[in-house]
């Protein structure tokens, strides 16, 4: 029944496992964030996790939501209801790219953001995630995670009209809103051009 510890070493990872990675690294970017007093340490976490939770968050809603409204009991109930949870993250990640890291109410955007993703990822882990297993093969779940890992590199980037098919994606990335290609300029370490 161990089939959590089953292809750790990156190929045939399946779906939960990465899914379950990211949500620990988006965690540990946020309470890094909170442990340093140097504003621009801050914003280079802040705007990493943000990255990481966009891209998480769109591959989610990519790839894992329809599989969860095709598979599980009452799926399409449940995926609304993470994806109302997505569009509260947003918002606060919106405010958080607004505001200095040195203001005060950079600090309290920052554990509000946490505290709404602990919620999120203790629905995921402990109710969602494990209805997944029960219903979707190992082998389905593994080619889950293939489609999950390709996404996370193709988002977050500009929105046309071949984007990627994310009600959460183009939501983000409305007119105006520089926050997705600053910060896919930072993961790659490069301008896109």
């Amino acid at each position: 029944m161990d089939n959590h510890t089953q292809g750790q070493s990156g190929n045939g990872l399946d779906v939960i496992n990465i899914l379950t990675t990211d949500h620990q690294e988006m965690l540990e970017l946020l309470t890094q964030v909170e442990s340093t007093n140097d504003p621009k340490q801050r914003r280079d976490l802040i705007d990493t996790a943000i990255a990481e939770v966009m891209r998480h968050a769109v591959a989610e809603e990519m790839y894992v939501y329809p599989a969860m409204e095709k598979h599980i009991p009452n799926g399409r109930d449940e995926v609304e209801h993470d994806k109302k949870e997505h569009d509260e993250l947003v918002k606060v990640m919106k405010k958080l790219e607004d505001v200095d890291a040195s203001d005060p109410s950079f600090m309290a955007l920052t554990k509000e953001m946490e505290k709404q993703l602990r919620h999120h990822i203790d629905d995921e882990e402990s109710d969602q995630f494990p209805k997944l297993r029960t219903h979707i093969s190992g082998n389905e779940l593994i080619n889950l995670g293939e489609k999950v890992e390709n996404a996370k590199k193709l988002a977050p980037t500009r929105p046309h009209p071949s984007s990627p098919h994310s009600e959460l994606f183009h939501k983000s990335v409305g007119p105006g809103v520089g926050m997705i290609d600053r910060l896919l300029d930072k993961l790659q370490g490069r301008h896109t051009g």
